[in-house]
């Protein structure tokens, strides 16, 4: 229980180590918003498209002066992140105004693999506080996303929570450190339940064979995002960060706008 503790890509913004830069006195500093996550919210290459992060979607709904800058990278958990030194970039560059946004859950699950797997009272806890004290050391606010809902129903076409005790294990640390929770797994679950089995597939990372160059042979993943689902994702976000008062109004845009496709950039590998 817990005790009474892909490469960098910024959308539209420079390095992080740029963006953290310090400003000259008497000007306005740009804040950002980091985020710390899995593959569902990380940038993506064009031989992936159009496979879709959430975090690629984020800056369509936060104001010009709040910049994303996305850590995410897939196939990482809390523990691998920072194993393999992923957090350091991140708290060099923070600095006092910041956010990070930490969404682990998906990896951490992965009980065959060591150097990922977590235990969710425990080690999870313990990984996901690293990155709570390290921003708040920095003066940044860290935000804690229970992990987003894989597609998957029952035979009933009811919408099924799939990360076990990790989502509450994430709630009861926030609330005993004071730390902001969006509860991504539960509003992301609800929106399954409303789009249902087969609407909700088109949010999904479904292809049918020849639909896309990249995937010839089609591809049905329950997990990964189409662009619908990523913006959806970084709405519901959004809409989370103002009602947990993280955010104010002025500080986010377009939460009821139509968001265009083509708005999105994957990135070409080097």
């Amino acid at each position: 229980m817990l005790a009474a503790a892909l490469p960098l890509a910024v959308a539209g913004a420079p390095s992080a180590a740029a963006a953290g830069a310090r400003e000259p006195r008497g000007t306005h500093r740009m804040r950002n918003v980091f985020i710390a996550g899995d593959s569902t919210a990380a940038d993506k290459y064009a031989s992936a498209a159009p496979e879709t992060g959430w975090g690629m979607a984020l800056p369509f709904f936060l104001s010009h002066k709040l910049r994303v800058v996305n850590h995410a990278v897939n196939g990482r958990s809390s523990k691998s992140f920072i194993d393999e030194g992923r957090l350091e970039p991140i708290l060099e560059a923070i600095r006092p105004g910041d956010f990070l946004l930490v969404q682990f859950g998906h990896n951490d699950e992965k009980r065959e693999d060591p150097t990922r797997y977590t235990e969710p009272w425990s080690t999870y806890q313990e990984h996901l506080l690293r990155y709570v004290d390290g921003a708040r050391a920095r003066g940044a606010r860290p935000v804690l996303l229970t992990s987003v809902e894989r597609r998957r129903f029952d035979a009933a076409g009811t919408a099924l929570a799939t990360h076990g005790e990790y989502p509450e294990a994430m709630r009861a640390l926030a609330a005993a450190r004071d730390v902001p929770l969006l509860d991504i797994a539960a509003l992301s679950r609800a929106l399954w339940q409303k789009l249902g089995p087969e609407a909700s597939k088109a949010y999904f990372h479904w292809l049918a064979p020849g639909e896309s160059p990249n995937y010839p042979d089609g591809v049905s993943d329950n997990t990964h995002f189409h662009p619908p689902g990523a913006i959806e994702v970084a709405r519901m976000t959004a809409r989370a960060l103002a009602d947990e008062k993280v955010l104010s109004a002025h500080e986010l845009r377009r939460l009821t706008a139509e968001i265009p496709e083509s708005w999105l950039t994957w990135h070409e590998e080097p």
